[in-house]
Protein backbone atom coordinates (compact mmCIF):
# COMPACT_ATOMS: atom_id res chain seq x y z
CA UNK A 1 0.00 0.00 0.00
CA UNK A 2 3.17 2.50 0.09
CA UNK A 3 2.46 2.79 -3.27
CA UNK A 4 -1.05 4.96 -3.04
CA UNK A 5 -0.47 5.85 0.62
CA UNK A 6 3.13 6.47 0.64
CA UNK A 7 3.53 8.54 4.44
CA UNK A 8 7.06 8.55 5.25
CA UNK A 9 8.86 5.90 3.68
CA UNK A 10 7.30 6.82 0.47
CA UNK A 11 8.20 10.39 0.97
CA UNK A 12 12.00 9.43 1.91
CA UNK A 13 12.00 7.50 -1.40
CA UNK A 14 10.84 9.72 -3.21
CA UNK A 15 13.13 12.38 -1.56
CA UNK A 16 15.95 10.05 -1.75
CA UNK A 17 15.25 10.07 -5.94
CA UNK A 18 15.10 13.59 -6.37
CA UNK A 19 18.13 14.65 -4.12
CA UNK A 20 19.81 11.71 -6.20
CA UNK A 21 18.55 13.39 -9.84
CA UNK A 22 19.66 16.67 -8.70
CA UNK A 23 23.30 15.66 -7.95
CA UNK A 24 24.11 13.74 -11.16
CA UNK A 25 24.42 10.71 -8.87
CA UNK A 26 21.69 7.99 -10.53
CA UNK A 27 22.94 4.98 -11.00
CA UNK A 28 24.03 2.95 -14.16
CA UNK A 29 21.67 0.31 -13.45
CA UNK A 30 20.42 -1.15 -10.58
CA UNK A 31 20.43 -4.70 -9.23
CA UNK A 32 18.03 -6.06 -6.73
CA UNK A 33 17.42 -9.05 -4.24
CA UNK A 34 13.67 -9.01 -3.02
CA UNK A 35 12.20 -11.12 -0.55
CA UNK A 36 9.79 -11.59 -3.05
CA UNK A 37 11.83 -13.35 -5.77
CA UNK A 38 12.61 -16.98 -4.45
CA UNK A 39 14.56 -19.47 -6.09
CA UNK A 40 16.75 -23.08 -5.17
CA UNK A 41 19.75 -21.14 -6.25
CA UNK A 42 20.80 -17.21 -7.31
CA UNK A 43 18.88 -16.83 -10.91
CA UNK A 44 19.31 -13.57 -13.08
CA UNK A 45 16.43 -12.37 -14.15
CA UNK A 46 18.49 -11.06 -17.76
CA UNK A 47 14.99 -10.10 -19.65
CA UNK A 48 15.75 -6.65 -22.08
CA UNK A 49 12.55 -5.31 -20.87
CA UNK A 50 10.91 -5.76 -17.58
CA UNK A 51 7.10 -4.43 -16.12
CA UNK A 52 5.53 -4.55 -13.27
CA UNK A 53 4.59 -7.86 -11.63
CA UNK A 54 0.92 -7.69 -9.35
CA UNK A 55 1.97 -10.74 -7.24
CA UNK A 56 -0.90 -9.94 -4.42
CA UNK A 57 -4.38 -10.30 -4.12
CA UNK A 58 -7.60 -8.87 -2.52
CA UNK A 59 -6.08 -4.92 -2.51
CA UNK A 60 -6.91 -1.99 -3.80
CA UNK A 61 -7.70 -2.26 -7.25
CA UNK A 62 -5.67 1.09 -7.83
CA UNK A 63 -2.74 -0.82 -7.34
CA UNK A 64 -3.86 -3.23 -10.63
CA UNK A 65 -3.11 -0.67 -12.63
CA UNK A 66 0.30 0.85 -11.89
CA UNK A 67 3.08 0.42 -13.87
CA UNK A 68 6.64 0.30 -13.98
CA UNK A 69 7.93 -0.57 -17.23
CA UNK A 70 12.34 -0.47 -16.96
CA UNK A 71 14.78 -1.92 -19.32
CA UNK A 72 16.66 -5.44 -18.18
CA UNK A 73 20.20 -5.57 -18.16
CA UNK A 74 21.79 -8.79 -19.96
CA UNK A 75 24.86 -7.16 -20.51
CA UNK A 76 24.85 -6.63 -17.11
CA UNK A 77 23.98 -10.34 -16.36
CA UNK A 78 26.80 -11.71 -17.99
CA UNK A 79 29.25 -9.26 -15.87
CA UNK A 80 27.63 -10.62 -12.54
CA UNK A 81 27.76 -13.99 -13.57
CA UNK A 82 31.78 -13.94 -14.05
CA UNK A 83 31.56 -12.40 -10.98
CA UNK A 84 29.16 -14.97 -8.61
CA UNK A 85 31.01 -17.68 -10.44
CA UNK A 86 34.74 -16.35 -9.87
CA UNK A 87 33.44 -16.64 -6.22
CA UNK A 88 32.59 -20.11 -6.31
CA UNK A 89 28.96 -19.61 -6.21
CA UNK A 90 25.86 -21.03 -7.97
CA UNK A 91 23.77 -18.61 -10.36
CA UNK A 92 21.89 -18.92 -13.28
CA UNK A 93 20.80 -16.43 -15.72
CA UNK A 94 17.43 -16.51 -17.53
CA UNK A 95 16.28 -14.61 -20.31
CA UNK A 96 13.27 -13.76 -18.48
CA UNK A 97 11.52 -10.83 -17.18
CA UNK A 98 9.27 -9.06 -14.64
CA UNK A 99 9.78 -6.85 -11.05
CA UNK A 100 7.99 -8.47 -8.03
CA UNK A 101 6.37 -5.26 -5.81
CA UNK A 102 9.78 -5.46 -3.65
CA UNK A 103 11.40 -4.02 -6.26
CA UNK A 104 8.96 -1.99 -8.59
CA UNK A 105 7.10 0.01 -6.23
CA UNK A 106 10.48 1.67 -4.31
CA UNK A 107 11.65 2.10 -7.57
CA UNK A 108 8.59 3.93 -8.91
CA UNK A 109 9.49 6.40 -6.02
CA UNK A 110 13.16 6.70 -6.75
CA UNK A 111 13.69 6.48 -9.83
CA UNK A 112 9.92 7.30 -11.42
CA UNK A 113 11.46 8.12 -15.33
CA UNK A 114 11.46 4.23 -15.05
CA UNK A 115 14.77 4.69 -17.29
CA UNK A 116 17.65 2.70 -15.55
CA UNK A 117 18.48 -0.79 -16.30
CA UNK A 118 16.81 -3.44 -13.35
CA UNK A 119 18.45 -6.75 -12.95
CA UNK A 120 16.42 -8.91 -10.33
CA UNK A 121 18.52 -11.23 -8.78
CA UNK A 122 16.41 -14.14 -6.72
CA UNK A 123 17.67 -15.85 -3.92
CA UNK A 124 17.79 -19.07 -1.92
CA UNK A 125 15.53 -18.39 1.44
CA UNK A 126 17.36 -21.37 2.76
CA UNK A 127 20.78 -19.57 2.74
CA UNK A 128 22.25 -18.42 6.19
CA UNK A 129 23.14 -14.59 6.01
CA UNK A 130 26.88 -15.46 6.02
CA UNK A 131 25.75 -17.17 2.75
CA UNK A 132 24.22 -14.39 1.05
CA UNK A 133 26.81 -11.93 2.75
CA UNK A 134 29.27 -13.90 0.86
CA UNK A 135 27.29 -13.79 -2.06
CA UNK A 136 26.73 -10.03 -1.76
CA UNK A 137 30.46 -9.74 -1.53
CA UNK A 138 30.82 -11.39 -4.97
CA UNK A 139 29.47 -8.09 -6.38
CA UNK A 140 31.36 -6.02 -4.68
CA UNK A 141 33.33 -4.25 -7.83
CA UNK A 142 29.89 -3.66 -9.20
CA UNK A 143 30.05 -0.55 -6.70
CA UNK A 144 32.68 1.28 -8.77
CA UNK A 145 31.31 0.80 -11.58
CA UNK A 146 28.23 2.52 -11.33
CA UNK A 147 25.74 -0.20 -10.26
CA UNK A 148 23.21 -0.48 -6.79
CA UNK A 149 23.14 -3.69 -5.28
CA UNK A 150 19.53 -3.14 -3.26
CA UNK A 151 18.19 -5.65 -1.02
CA UNK A 152 14.46 -5.06 -0.81
CA UNK A 153 12.25 -6.16 2.23
CA UNK A 154 11.65 -5.39 5.63
CA UNK A 155 13.18 -5.04 8.91
CA UNK A 156 10.18 -6.09 10.69
CA UNK A 157 7.71 -8.69 9.22
CA UNK A 158 5.38 -10.53 11.14
CA UNK A 159 1.96 -9.88 10.00
CA UNK A 160 0.18 -12.14 12.41
CA UNK A 161 1.23 -9.55 14.75
CA UNK A 162 0.10 -6.30 12.83
CA UNK A 163 -3.55 -7.95 12.21
CA UNK A 164 -4.05 -9.40 15.79
CA UNK A 165 -6.65 -7.24 16.39
CA UNK A 166 -8.23 -7.15 13.32
CA UNK A 167 -7.77 -6.52 9.37
CA UNK A 168 -8.17 -2.85 10.03
CA UNK A 169 -5.72 -1.66 12.28
CA UNK A 170 -4.21 1.83 13.21
CA UNK A 171 -1.48 2.54 10.30
CA UNK A 172 -0.03 5.09 13.23
CA UNK A 173 -0.26 2.85 16.05
CA UNK A 174 2.65 3.82 18.50
CA UNK A 175 5.82 1.39 18.16
CA UNK A 176 5.29 -1.73 20.19
CA UNK A 177 8.29 -2.28 22.75
CA UNK A 178 9.54 -5.69 20.86
CA UNK A 179 9.70 -3.58 17.08
CA UNK A 180 11.70 -0.74 18.75
CA UNK A 181 13.71 -3.06 20.43
CA UNK A 182 14.78 -5.09 17.08
CA UNK A 183 15.23 -1.67 14.93
CA UNK A 184 17.43 -0.12 17.26
CA UNK A 185 19.31 -3.27 18.09
CA UNK A 186 19.74 -3.54 14.21
CA UNK A 187 21.13 0.23 13.98
CA UNK A 188 23.52 0.14 17.01
CA UNK A 189 25.10 -3.17 16.01
CA UNK A 190 24.79 -1.77 12.19
CA UNK A 191 26.62 1.50 13.31
CA UNK A 192 29.51 -0.84 15.19
CA UNK A 193 29.94 -2.76 11.96
CA UNK A 194 29.26 -5.82 14.60
CA UNK A 195 28.52 -8.71 12.15
CA UNK A 196 29.29 -11.44 14.14
CA UNK A 197 26.21 -10.26 15.75
CA UNK A 198 24.41 -9.28 13.21
CA UNK A 199 24.91 -12.21 11.31
CA UNK A 200 23.84 -13.88 14.15
CA UNK A 201 20.57 -11.88 14.70
CA UNK A 202 17.92 -15.02 15.02
CA UNK A 203 19.49 -15.68 18.32
CA UNK A 204 21.07 -12.32 18.96
CA UNK A 205 18.84 -9.47 18.70
CA UNK A 206 15.82 -8.97 21.05
CA UNK A 207 12.55 -11.00 20.00
CA UNK A 208 14.16 -11.99 16.73
CA UNK A 209 12.08 -15.09 16.22
CA UNK A 210 8.93 -12.97 16.76
CA UNK A 211 10.20 -9.91 14.50
CA UNK A 212 10.51 -12.54 11.64
CA UNK A 213 8.82 -15.94 11.96
CA UNK A 214 10.61 -16.63 8.56
CA UNK A 215 13.89 -14.98 7.32
CA UNK A 216 12.74 -13.77 3.57
CA UNK A 217 12.09 -9.96 4.70
CA UNK A 218 15.25 -9.41 6.43
CA UNK A 219 17.97 -11.48 4.59
CA UNK A 220 18.20 -9.00 1.03
CA UNK A 221 20.02 -6.76 3.87
CA UNK A 222 22.69 -9.07 3.80
CA UNK A 223 23.02 -9.15 0.08
CA UNK A 224 23.33 -5.43 -0.09
CA UNK A 225 25.78 -5.35 2.67
CA UNK A 226 27.79 -8.53 1.40
CA UNK A 227 28.25 -5.42 -1.54
CA UNK A 228 30.09 -3.01 0.43
CA UNK A 229 32.30 -5.41 2.33
CA UNK A 230 35.35 -5.37 -0.08
CA UNK A 231 38.06 -6.72 2.50
CA UNK A 232 36.98 -5.02 5.52
CA UNK A 233 33.07 -4.78 7.72
CA UNK A 234 31.08 -1.98 6.61
CA UNK A 235 29.20 0.08 8.14
CA UNK A 236 25.15 -0.23 8.21
CA UNK A 237 23.97 3.34 8.61
CA UNK A 238 20.50 3.75 8.85
CA UNK A 239 19.09 6.50 6.76
CA UNK A 240 15.52 6.38 7.56
CA UNK A 241 13.30 5.04 9.69
CA UNK A 242 9.17 4.83 10.21
CA UNK A 243 7.41 2.12 10.99
CA UNK A 244 3.01 1.03 9.95
CA UNK A 245 1.14 -0.53 12.37
CA UNK A 246 2.92 -0.30 15.40
CA UNK A 247 4.81 -3.13 13.99
CA UNK A 248 5.90 -3.26 10.63
CA UNK A 249 9.76 -1.51 10.13
CA UNK A 250 10.52 0.74 7.21
CA UNK A 251 14.24 1.78 7.89
CA UNK A 252 16.29 2.16 5.60
CA UNK A 253 20.20 1.10 5.50
CA UNK A 254 23.17 1.94 3.25
CA UNK A 255 26.56 -0.05 3.47
CA UNK A 256 30.23 1.18 3.30
CA UNK A 257 31.85 4.28 3.14
CA UNK A 258 29.44 5.80 0.18
CA UNK A 259 26.66 5.85 3.19
CA UNK A 260 27.10 8.89 4.63
CA UNK A 261 26.74 10.91 0.74
CA UNK A 262 22.84 9.00 1.00
CA UNK A 263 22.49 10.59 4.75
Amino acid sequence: MTALEPREAGHWWRQLGVQLAASGRKPRAVLVASAHSLTREPVLLAAPRHAAVHDFGGFDPRLYEMRYDAPGAPDLAARVAALVHGAGLPLHVLAEGGLDHGIWIPLREILPHADVPVLPLAWPPGWTPAQLFQLGRALAPLVDEGVWVIGSGSITHNLRRVFAGGLRGREDAPATPESTAFRDWFAERGAAADWPALLAWRTQAPHGPSMHPTDEHLLPFFVAAGAAAGEGAPVARRLHQSLTFGELGMDAYAFGPQAAQLA
